[in-house]
């Protein structure tokens, strides 16, 4: 599954709607450049666009609500009279003009996945429009916690979750991957509380207001408004490097600072391999762990589950990513969310790069095979023929949610690495850094990748194209006859080993000294399916599985716990199932369990009592399970 803003509202020029490019630098567009419509939402921004959003908002822990002012910055065309928003449960108070005028708006009729379009009267002179609003409590981008559901159990908690359609619980905006916004915020807090948001901290310890204090920020970069993310409660901050550092709760914050102690010198492998990082300051938040992903790549400040923390670094590959985004994605971003592929299967790749250059090409090509379990998991499931195998999505209709799948990652990083293979390393990566420079603070669609791609990559050759099987990779189901296989030595001595236990070696004669969290992972996915008690209480005893605090292991178990029907995992798999919220680890589990007879009033029953700690984009794709 991804930098910010501009403190300080001084008047703007308004800006002309002759064809001019973007500003390769900030993304700050200096004309209407023409954009894709985008489905999934109600802009119509080739009329007018917004292109800079100051937020002066204020947090009330008991409404559950954000209220407070929008102000907009507007370029549009010429014979344009209205701005087109997207909004979704939001109460709109008022428009008005940079002079204080009331502005006419209208709020339309809500769709059930885009929301309704605000639809708001452009002033006829200035171009800044400030829209009055608060939040709804049951905003969907929004979770707020109670102490009780934080690690420290003395404060609330408030974050948000914007990708993929969801900025527009929380900000009347623009809310299309592809039409990039400057931000600047105010940010009003109980006094005991700390903001923090993907962009520039200008006041780190706040300033004293009435209400409690008061946090501001700027993100001078264009980012795609999914980006914009706000966290408030208990929050510390630990510096790892000069540009690197951890916020947490405090009782979280210094294991998680020990936990991502290589985190700068990842930012620098990063930028040897691409070209330079962007964004200023690299910086990781460790959420509470309703948080329903395992990485949020929002500029300046990445947000993480704490399901990570290890104890041993043996998960930072998901930082790995995370930082690959603020390449894939933050820098050169998908137009639409069909197009989905660019940011992700563009960042696994990355992020396995990155991971082979600072831990070895053994680790490497575990990772790489780990994808491919996991893809050719999910290709069986919906069915090798099926649209869900294809990597330009087609979502009209649909959620785009239910496009972020193992598709999007492992066979577009497959892709990559297919031409990876096909032109040598060292051409390929002075393509992507050229990609990477040259379309910089810009959306990508998948139409225009290819072209330049065709163009840049293979010399314009038509033959190489079709020779590669690029438009089958892109458009068609399923698998390509070139798809890359990742061989690795050590695992095949694992699969050994797990062959062994499954003709009836025991535990204690199984080679596994030295043996790292991908290993663990492949080991237990060799194992047959299901398997005796007395088989599963062998492994247990030998190896503590039911009390790993290695959540990638843990889940890799209980998987087969559920299948064999273990019983002592069973409390285990409750406390997982009430403690974390990440969905990559409900949907599968909970899945697995309604699947048999035994576990639908089981999971129901968890369920009932662990929803309310779930995020919205958690319980979205939950509810329909378990009904």
């Amino acid at each position: 599954m991804f930098t910010k803003l501009a403190f300080a509202l001084g008047p703007v020029v308004l800006l002309a709607a002759c064809a001019a490019p973007i500003q390769v630098g900030t993304g700050i567009p200096t004309a209407l450049a023409p954009l894709e419509q985008d489905i999934h939402s109600h802009a119509r921004p080739n009329e007018a666009r917004v292109t800079h959003v100051a937020l002066d908002l204020a947090t009330d822990f008991t409404a559950k609500t954000l209220a407070g002012t929008a102000t907009l910055t507007v370029a549009r065309a010429p014979g344009a009279t209205e701005l087109v928003l997207d909004a979704r449960d939001l109460t709109i108070l008022g428009a008005t003009d940079a002079g204080g005028d009331a502005l006419q708006y209208a709020l339309g009729a809500s769709d059930p996945i885009m929301g309704a379009p605000l639809t708001v009267q452009l002033p006829t002179r200035g171009d800044r429009i400030s829209i009055r609003y608060r939040t709804s409590p049951g905003a969907s981008a929004l979770q707020w916690l109670s102490p009780a559901q934080t690690a420290g159990k003395r404060q609330p908690y408030l974050f948000s979750q914007g990708q993929a359609i969801l900025t527009r619980t929380w900000i009347p905006t623009q809310d299309s991957p592809g039409i990039r916004q400057t931000y600047e915020a105010r940010i009003t807090v109980p006094a005991a509380l700390r903001a923090v948001m993907s962009a520039e901290q200008l006041t780190p310890d706040g300033e004293p207001a009435a209400a409690g204090r008061t946090f501001r920020f700027r993100m001078n970069e264009a980012i795609p408004p999914y980006l914009i993310a706000i966290a408030v409660g208990d929050i510390a901050f630990r510096e790892i490097g000069p540009r690197t550092g951890v916020y947490a709760e405090p009782s979280v914050v210094d294991s998680a600072a020990r936990e991502f102690a290589d985190v700068e010198r990842m930012v620098g492998v990063a930028e040897s391999i691409y070209g330079p990082y962007r964004w200023g300051r690299y910086d990781i938040l460790v959420l509470p762990p309703s948080f329903p992903f395992g990485g949020m790549e929002n500029p300046r400040l990445t947000f993480a589950t704490p399901t990570i923390l290890a104890g041993d670094r043996s998960l930072v590959s998901l930082i790995a990513h995370e930082l690959a985004h603020s390449w894939s994605g933050n820098l050169v971003t998908n137009a639409t969310w069909s197009d989905f592929w660019l940011n992700e299967g563009f960042t696994t790749y990355f992020e396995n790069r990155i991971m082979e250059a600072m831990y070895g090409r053994d680790i490497a090509v575990m990772l790489q095979a780990l994808e491919r379990t996991e893809l050719d998991a999910e290709i069986a499931g919906f069915g090798a023929d099926t649209a869900e195998t294809i990597l330009h999505l087609r979502l009209a209709g649909r959620d785009p949610d239910d496009g972020m799948t193992q598709i999007a990652y492992n066979k577009g990083s497959s892709f990559l690495r297919m031409l990876e293979l096909a032109v040598g390393r060292e051409r390929f990566d002075q393509y992507l850094r050229s990609y990477f420079d040259r379309h910089a603070f810009q959306p990508m669609t998948t139409a225009r990748f290819l072209a330049d791609m065709r163009a840049n990559l293979l010399g314009g050759s038509d033959a190489r194209y079709r020779e590669l099987q690029v438009d089958r990779w892109v458009y068609g189901t399923g698998l390509p006859s070139n798809m890359p296989v990742a061989r690795s030595d050590r695992f095949a001595r694992v699969e050994a080993q797990a062959r062994a236990f499954a003709q009836g070696a025991v535990p204690t004669s199984l080679v596994t000294t030295g043996w790292i969290t991908q290993e663990w992972q492949h080991f237990l996915g060799s194992l047959p399916d299901t398997m005796t008690t007395a088989q599963m209480a062998a492994l247990d005893q030998q190896f503590g599985f039911t009390r790993t605090g290695n959540s990638e292991i843990l889940f890799a178990w209980l998987r087969k716990a559920i299948a064999s029907r273990y019983q002592p995992a069973m409390s285990a798999l409750e406390t997982f199932l009430t403690t974390q919220g990440r969905r990559k680890f409900l949907v599968p589990l909970y899945g697995d369990l309604m699947k048999a007879e035994w576990g639908r009033p089981v999971a129901r029953r968890i369920y009932a009592t662990a929803r309310p700690l779930y995020h919205p984009v958690s319980t979205g794709s939950l509810d329909g399970l378990l009904r």
